[in-house]
């Protein structure tokens, strides 16, 4: 076999979908095919006829060691990976994007469950908006409803239709220009995925070391875990079980930071490095805009953080080779200070802390702390990459809805304020903008979208039984349109004020001390244009009274939440749960 010469990525990500397809297909026509980067070398293929799949099982523990060996060298020949670009972010990273999970969204087939026919049937909805990007929540192959374990990346799941359906998902958002932002599983695979079913059946392959492993008894060794945000999990080391087959006299235990089924991936091998760069290659040249990344903290121990830095600097160097534009949105649930290094791989992060100083500020009924911890957070991030994009968000699908923990309209009204006004690109989790109810546990905040009164609903799906989010508890969203004042109408517009004004859109952010603690002021300040924002945080007026040379600066109401304010430079009156917006002129 020559091996001379190098291997592209995305030739590596055919074999990787090749022998994948060896434990996937059964009782099938299954051809390997290695197509050298060289057309002048020779090609070499291995067909696999019609087998049983005992023989097809048998005949891939030889083969695919061998090919996974083979992607090694290869791939120790490929030049060196490009260095990350860490230059001002392109405009669509500070737009405001809608977090869509499909299976609830829209029902296009009528069988229940939400589906990429459906999706394309509101992204006229979607654009009217003037949301810039959708993120979708996993759409690949899972046995599980919210498809956090993946079986297959380079397939959708046929709950949502075919592949050609999501080809034509693309083709129409990208026509309405816009993006689409997938959710990439990469930390964990699920345990019916073919890499992890073929490690425990044969732990000489080189599956085996695609996943994470102690001895029973160094396990026992451990301290007491302990669970952080993002999972209730305590229990990370598992042993092997509901598996099709197990080798005899496995005794070791595998790492699965969230449950048993979600075994984690061993990123110290440099075969899963590969293959998920090679993932990645495949759905941004299939046309994908970006990744949101899951668990994107947990790549590696929290106590080896760095190495799990240096990994998303090198997966965003192969992943901006492909598509200059692309957006790595990670997922890193923790404070600002863990939060901040991640930028030195990512473009952007979720600020999980200003979601709780949001929260913070409406139990207290005090809002001068927001603005002076953000300043303090993106002086942190910017310290790594001047270029960050923080993504900011009021809840996601992880969380209990905003709704349900303000269940106040005019507190919703003013947290969606703060989200519009403040820095960073806003994410808004679909049903936020009709103000739907969800609390845990998770299936309850991840109920049906209600796009009309139920008799008149024909995309409404019907994977769940609603608890919460109800015709009775919710105005749908044709309802909704008609309404000048509702809450989807004041979402649409404050999307529109944020696109009008450059400095709501890119300005920084400085604190403004006030005397009322109540009040949360800050300004925004880009290169055209400086805009003073003040928020009421109370449920009882209080008075905006700036300094001198502040006074003397703001002369004009850009924008006001409430008709009754006017401005006055002795003080401005600020009725309760209200918003203001000062222009120099």
């Amino acid at each position: 076999m020559d091996l001379e010469g190098a291997w592209t990525s995305s030739e590596t990500y055919r074999l990787q979908q090749d022998a994948e397809a060896l434990l996937l297909e059964g009782d099938a026509h299954v051809g390997l095919v290695l197509h050298h980067t060289d057309a002048s070398h020779r090609q070499l293929s291995h067909s696999l006829m019609k087998t049983t799949m005992a023989d097809l099982s048998r005949i891939s523990r030889v083969v695919l060691p061998l090919l996974l060996g083979a992607v090694l060298v290869w791939s120790g020949c490929d030049d060196p990976a490009p260095e990350p670009d860490t230059s001002e972010a392109p405009d669509w990273h500070h737009g405001v994007t809608y977090q869509v999970f499909v299976h609830p969204f829209a029902d296009g087939s009528g069988d229940g469950i939400g589906d990429f026919d459906g999706l394309i049937q509101k992204l006229d909805y979607i654009d009217d908006m003037g949301f810039e990007s959708i993120w979708l929540l996993p759409i690949h192959p899972s046995p599980s409803y919210h498809k956090y374990d993946v079986t297959n990346y380079w397939e959708v799941h046929p709950d949502y239709g075919t592949m050609d359906d999501f080809e034509r998902l693309l083709d129409e958002a990208h026509d309405r220009d816009i993006r689409v932002v997938l959710d990439l599983v990469i930390n964990h695979t699920a345990r019916d995925h073919p890499w992890f079913q073929q490690a425990v059946a044969d732990t000489t392959s080189d599956f085996f070391d695609f996943y994470i492993w102690e001895d029973e008894e160094t396990v026992a060794s451990f301290a007491d875990e302990e669970a952080g945000p993002d999972t209730d999990n305590i229990d990370f080391w598992h042993e092997v079980q509901d598996v099709d087959e197990v080798q005899e006299g496995l005794d070791k235990r595998y790492f699965g930071y969230f449950w048993g089924g979600m075994p984690d991936l061993n990123f110290d091998n440099p075969a899963v490095r590969d293959s998920v760069i090679a993932i990645g290659e495949y759905w941004l040249e299939k046309g994908v805009d970006g990744f949101r990344l899951d668990a994107a903290k947990h790549i590696y121990p929290d106590e080896r953080a760095e190495d799990a830095h240096a990994w998303w600097e090198e997966f965003r160097a192969e992943m901006e080779a492909v598509d200059e534009d692309v957006l790595l949105v990670g997922e890193v649930w923790d404070g600002p200070e863990v939060i901040a290094p991640f930028f030195s791989g990512l473009h952007s992060l979720f600020n999980f802390h200003l979601s709780e100083e949001i929260f913070d500020a409406f139990r207290t009924r005090e809002g001068a702390n927001i603005a002076e911890r953000l300043v303090d957070m993106r002086a942190m991030y910017a310290d790594v990459n001047p270029n960050f994009v923080d993504a900011t968000f009021l809840t996601n699908h992880d969380q209990p809805r905003i709704m349900s923990e303000l269940d106040d309209m005019d507190d919703m009204r003013l947290a969606a304020h703060l989200l519009f006004t403040l820095p960073g690109a806003p994410y808004v989790y679909y049903g936020e903008e009709i103000g739907m109810y969800g609390e845990k546990p998770d299936p309850n905040i991840r109920e049906p979208m209600l796009w009309a009164p139920e008799e008149e609903d024909d995309l409404r799906t019907t994977w769940i039984d609603p608890e919460y989010s109800t015709d009775e508890t919710v105005t749908p969203v044709s309802e909704q349109l008609d309404d000048e004042g509702s809450l989807l109408n004041l979402y649409r517009d404050l999307i529109a004020l944020r696109s009008e004004h450059e400095a709501l859109a890119r300005g920084e952010i400085e604190a403004v001390s006030v005397e009322s603690p109540a009040l949360s002021v800050y300004e925004r300040t880009s290169d055209t244009q400086t805009l003073l924002v003040a928020h009421n945080m109370d449920t009882e007026a209080h008075e905006l009274t700036l300094p001198n040379e502040l006074a003397d600066t703001y002369t004009a109401i850009a924008y006001a939440s409430d008709d009754e304010i006017e401005l006055d430079t002795d003080g401005t009156t600020l009725p309760p749960a209200s918003t203001v917006i000062l222009a120099t002129e």
